[in-house]
């Protein structure tokens, strides 16, 4: 028996624009609720959400096969990329990717020898089913998805270094970093921003990489999914809770 199939990284082959939400409340049951909205996937945030390993194991429990969780890292370790693969994240987005070294490395992370150094012990976890699944560690690669997040000139200025890594399934511009680090922090709107990020993605398109953003800005986020951009986020948790409080608030 194969690992499980994984629906995000198979669409994302076929060209599919898939829509997602970023989930950062750390909750299971904000990450249950979230999974039952009728998202193509779902971010786990490792990076900015308040995370532990645990945490992140009881809302991929929560979410279940409802939707895709797609787990966020805090950095490129490879001891916590290991880990997160093996309490069943199958879909790995790594922040601040900066060069084509790194990204090469990170994709070694999540392979196994002699591809890659990924720790073999499947046989402890949950990602094999506690060991149930015996083809599991000759088929987890084809199942495991890698999305690396570029989010500085450092990374623009690398970006065709990255996108000639094997292994590497696609490409996540990070808005809110870039715009900081042009100058622009707190408006990734501003008109420079905007054409750096078009430009990055329109590259990393025509490299056959799947192209991905986050914004809540629901115009910007449509000229994305129409530049056909295969994952989009268009809001999170903490912004549709807050957004949905405030509006009620003010009915009263």
């Amino acid at each position: 028996m194969p690992a499980p199939a994984n629906p995000f990284k198979a669409r994302l082959k076929a060209g599919d624009t898939q829509i997602g939400l970023w989930v950062s409340f750390g909750d299971p049951s904000v990450a249950e609720l979230c999974a039952h909205t009728g998202f193509d996937w779902l971010v786990i945030d490792g990076e900015h959400g308040p995370n532990g390993l645990r945490d992140v194991m009881a809302q991929l429990r929560a979410v279940g096969t409802k939707t895709h969780p797609i787990v966020r890292t805090k950095d490129d370790n490879r001891a916590d990329i290991k880990q997160m693969l093996d309490i069943g994240a199958q879909t790995i987005l790594v922040p601040m990717v900066e060069s084509g070294a790194q990204a090469a490395e990170i994709v070694r992370s999540v392979h196994y020898p002699t591809q890659g150094a990924r720790g073999v012990g499947a046989a402890l976890a949950r990602a094999s089913g506690y060991g149930t699944i015996p083809d599991y560690l000759t088929t987890a690669a084809d199942q495991i998805c890698l999305l690396l997040q570029v989010e500085t000139m450092a990374g623009l200025e690398a970006l065709d270094d990255i996108l000639s890594v094997n292994g590497v399934d696609g490409i996540f511009v990070g808005p809110a970093d870039l715009a900081a680090d042009m100058g622009h922090i707190g408006n990734p709107g501003a008109p420079e921003v905007q054409a750096a990020i078009n430009n990055a993605l329109t590259r990393i398109r025509a490299a056959g990489k799947a192209a991905g953003i986050l914004t809540s800005d629901q115009k910007l986020a449509q000229g994305y999914i129409d530049m056909g951009c295969e994952f989009v986020a268009v809001g999170s948790d903490v912004g549709a809770l807050l957004g949905a409080l405030r509006a009620l608030r003010a009915t009263y």
